[in-house]
């Protein structure tokens, strides 16, 4: 749901922002026309020629240079905004999702510094500090859970990122439209199926027994591989059935953009002797490159944030030293162990984190391209 209104926020801010630049740039081009108009009757001293009854023929007042100055950018900002307004009520589901789930929970985070009590509740517990803290870096399990949740992460930052870019690239070269919905129609699917529907799939799909991987290893002579109880490829299997999952839906957001791109360019190009794979380089990527770098901000702030639901109903014990994240971590001792707030304290940790690697991504971003999320 998150990653949903994420897409919806981001997309809806791409669009607003171009038409908000098409309405300042056109504010500032009727002003300039209008401040040439003006130009010759101030310098001659002239106005208008009076034309109701009882005045007397004369020179008029000229404009003062303040009349002729643009209005001020806020009353501009607000009337696009008032212009847009049943656009911006579209907003209001996704501020009220966050509202709710992201900001009122965050009082819940003083049992970070608490000994939880449910008798005494959150504000009667006992303070005390960073004691949690101080015990769970002690733990020679959180750092050995911490170190997967980063491996694994690493691994979807590089194979999984560029998966729904490259995908929606070759979307847009197709030219059967009834082929690319039917592609498209496809590669959404999966996003819409849970992942203990998807964890069953992969079950029959990776067995060593009957699943169809392992029948084509034997066709061609190879032994097989039980892929989700061998530590060597488990990480393997999560990176590939995350990407199948959302490289679809994700795409979406970069076929939007793509939308956009001036198809005149691709036919100066063409007419240049220009090859597709130097279209997609030189056009196709620099014109999406606002786009990419903001989700690629957003994804730098997920390093440490794992897909509970998946690993959670594909692990085993039998890859438990390389599959165990922070979130399973996490979900046995709060709720199997009931230690609510080393629970919490694992939570802020990977929050703290998690955000300052967004300041990070998005100073980087601002030093070398001029684009952020701020």
């Amino acid at each position: 749901m998150g990653n949903n209104y994420d897409l919806f926020i981001v997309h809806g801010a791409i669009q607003f922002n171009k038409r908000t630049a098409f309405q300042r740039t056109k504010a500032g081009f009727c002003s300039r026309r209008k401040r040439r108009r003006a130009k010759p009757a101030v310098a001659a001293g002239y106005g208008a020629a009076p034309h109701s009854k009882g005045r007397m023929m004369g020179l008029t007042q000229t404009k003062s240079t303040a009349q002729l100055k643009s209005k001020p950018q806020w009353i501009l900002d607000f009337k696009n905004y008032w212009r847009y307004r049943y656009l911006m009520l579209l907003f209001i589901p996704g501020i009220v999702w966050f509202i709710i789930f992201r900001y009122v929970p965050i009082y819940g985070l003083t049992l970070a510094f608490r000994d939880f009590s449910f008798r005494a509740g959150i504000r009667g517990s006992e303070w005390v500090g960073l004691d949690h803290f101080r015990w769970l870096f002690s733990l020679p399990g959180f750092w050995n859970v911490f170190r997967n949740t980063v491996i694994i992460n690493v691994y979807q930052l590089v194979f999984g990122f560029p998966a729904p870019i490259i995908f929606a690239i070759l979307l847009n070269e197709m030219v059967h439209l009834r082929f690319k919905k039917l592609v498209q129609t496809i590669s959404y699917m999966p996003f819409f199926l849970s992942w203990v529907i998807l964890a069953g799939i992969m079950v029959q799909i990776l067995s060593p027994s009957t699943g169809v991987v392992n029948l084509l290893l034997r066709s061609i002579g190879m032994e097989p591989i039980f892929f989700l109880g061998n530590p060597r490829y488990f990480r393997g299997v999560l990176v590939v059935s995350n990407i199948w999952r959302t490289v679809g839906w994700s795409s979406i957001i970069y076929l939007a953009a793509l939308a956009n791109v001036d198809v005149e360019m691709y036919e100066a190009a063409r007419m240049d002797g220009a090859s597709k794979l130097k279209e997609i380089w030189h056009i196709t990527l620099p014109s999406i490159a606002n786009v990419i770098t903001i989700m690629l901000i957003l994804r730098a702030g997920s390093m440490l944030a794992d897909n509970f639901d998946q690993i959670f109903n594909l692990l085993n014990p039998a890859v438990f030293e390389v599959g165990d994240v922070l979130a399973t971590y996490t979900f046995r001792l709060g709720l199997r162990n009931m230690e609510y707030s080393m629970a919490t304290a694992v939570g802020l940790f990977t929050n703290v984190i998690s955000f300052a690697l967004v300041i990070f991504a998005n100073a980087v971003s601002k030093k070398f391209n001029d684009y952020g999320i701020w």
